[in-house]
């Protein structure tokens, strides 16, 4: 017996099928995750990539960045 033989007889139809509710179980996660996160957070979230020294980082504090 060959090993395309044994290939060929095994039933393979179930891992795309798995592979495919392993996705939607993630996409489900990731958009619960998003429609129940609060306006205050995603405002925030969303002008992180505008601020240039970060929420942490205001003037006159340590972490600013501007020498010792």
């Amino acid at each position: 017996m060959r090993l395309t033989d044994i290939m060929s007889h095994m039933d393979l139809s179930i891992y795309p099928q798995i592979g495919l509710v392993l996705f939607l179980a993630a996409f489900a996660a990731v958009i619960w995750k998003v429609l129940r996160s609060e306006k205050q957070e995603s405002r925030s979230m969303a002008l992180l990539p505008l601020d240039d020294d970060g929420a942490a980082a205001q003037p006159g504090t340590k972490e600013s960045g501007h020498g010792a």
